[in-house]
């Protein structure tokens, strides 16, 4: 895990929402209608979801998830057509360590 990597993909307010969405995401979004009901990526929320709480177009928010993930702060999964984010706790715990250890 690169600090530096995170600490970019936080340099942006829309992503750090995001984040903050996937926390709580039976909150802050409707149901995945198109997630398999046997599915276990729960807490997975559709890019198109992210997109419209957004207002941003699907395709920046798909570039900032794919950041995020490859900082390793999101986790995805893809079905059909579909592509589902969930933030990625253990991630961002080992980043909250590292950024402790640093400090």
């Amino acid at each position: 895990m690169d600090t530096l990597s995170i600490i970019k993909a936080l340099s942006n307010e829309t992503r750090i929402r995001i984040l903050e969405w996937l926390k709580e995401p039976e909150r802050h979004f409707g149901p995945q209608s198109h997630m398999p009901a046997d599915c276990d990526f729960q807490g997975g929320i559709c890019v198109g979801a992210i997109a419209d709480k957004s207002g941003l177009a699907q395709s920046v928010i798909s570039g900032y998830l794919v950041k995020m993930q490859r900082a390793g702060l999101l986790e995805s999964r893809r079905h059909c057509q579909w592509t589902y984010y969930r933030r990625d706790e253990d991630g961002i715990r080992q980043f909250i360590a590292q950024l402790q250890d640093r400090l």
